[in-house]
């Protein structure tokens, strides 16, 4: 049963993110997502001790504004450093963009990419490892990973430092919705400030 699990973890979190990088085009992202977000549910559903009723939750809208003024700031000077013709590009001449974005974001990205990453990985993975802290270390590995296909250090960092935030929001009681809440405003001000050409599939300086 335990070797079970860890074949479902490289499988989920290793093999899928190689192969959609390597050997499929960008637009497999979505649909890739998709079924794994699928298969993700299914095992969840049969994953003993986890209850869905734990997935509701409250937004603390406090440190949710807080993230997202952070990562604006931090994200514009990076951008204005790498990436200058793009600095507050979204904002002054595609604004109903952003607004896209901001509303299918987090429904189509966010909300998969969490369900994977945070409630499949700590609910039926989190007891491979010794302690909680490897755990979201491991978890934030895997998680920079996930974003591999984008081929740029900026966006590998980012979610690697983005992952620690999120899976200590998810690990407190009913934490889902609070860091669906992080993770999808967080990715608004990265888009906001113009870093997030680097997440757009073919957008990255590597191509």
């Amino acid at each position: 049963m335990i070797m079970m699990r860890y074949v479902e973890l490289i499988i989920f979190f290793i093999v899928i993110p190689l192969v959609l990088a390597i050997y499929l085009p960008p637009k497999a992202m979505y649909p890739v997502l998709s079924i794994s977000t699928l298969l993700g549910l299914i095992l969840l559903h049969f994953t003993k001790g986890f209850l869905w009723r734990n997935l509701l939750g409250k937004i603390h809208f406090v440190p949710v504004i807080s993230l997202s003024l952070i990562t604006f700031i931090f994200s514009s000077l990076l951008c204005w450093i790498i990436l200058p013709e793009r600095l507050w590009s979204i904002i002054l001449t595609a604004p109903y963009m952003l607004i896209a974005i901001a509303i299918l974001y987090p429904l189509l990205l966010v909300v998969p990419q969490e369900l994977i990453y945070r409630v499949l990985f700590f609910e039926r993975y989190g007891n491979l490892f010794k302690n909680q802290s490897h755990a979201v270390f491991v978890n934030a590995v895997l998680f920079s990973f996930a974003h591999l296909m984008y081929w740029h250090v900026v966006v590998w960092l980012a979610t690697f430092i983005g992952s620690f935030i999120f899976s200590y929001a998810y690990l407190k009681p009913r934490g889902f919705v609070q860091t669906c809440a992080l993770h999808s405003l967080a990715g608004v001000a990265i888009f906001a400030s113009g870093l997030g050409w680097l997440f757009f599939s073919g957008g990255n300086l590597a191509q």
